[in-house]
């Protein structure tokens, strides 16, 4: 009788292998040329100036971005289960993912006043 977590630790360690073998790899093989924008500090896309004294406002778009992500990602990870078991669910399935969908319109109408999708 072998233990049970055997394969899962091999699995564990096929992936660790795996892993790390693909970052020495590209350390190794992968392409080194190196340039003054590549060894620059990266700031969300802002290139980096110094601050004024009294602090400074920094643009909010970066987060509406990250924002939108996270509502579209917690919209398809609630919806999915959902369309999923439609059918178990019944009335109160759709109540209730009616009421989900009618929340999640708040932070998508705010981003949308605040200019979140126009990439310009």
């Amino acid at each position: 009788m072998t233990n049970p977590y055997v394969p899962v630790l091999v699995l564990m360690g096929v992936a660790a292998v795996l892993a790390l073998g693909g970052v020495g790899a590209s350390a190794v093989i992968g392409p080194k040329r190196y340039n003054r924008a590549k060894l620059e500090a990266y700031e969300c896309g802002i290139m980096p100036t110094p601050h004024a004294v009294g602090g400074g406002r920094l643009p909010v778009k970066y987060y509406l971005v990250a924002m939108t992500f996270i509502v579209f990602d917690i919209e398809v990870v609630f919806l999915y289960p959902w369309a999923v078991s439609f059918a178990w669910l019944a009335g109160f399935g759709l109540v209730a993912m009616l009421v989900f969908l009618a929340l999640i319109t708040v932070p998508f109408v705010y981003e949308w006043r605040r200019g979140g999708f126009d990439w310009v």
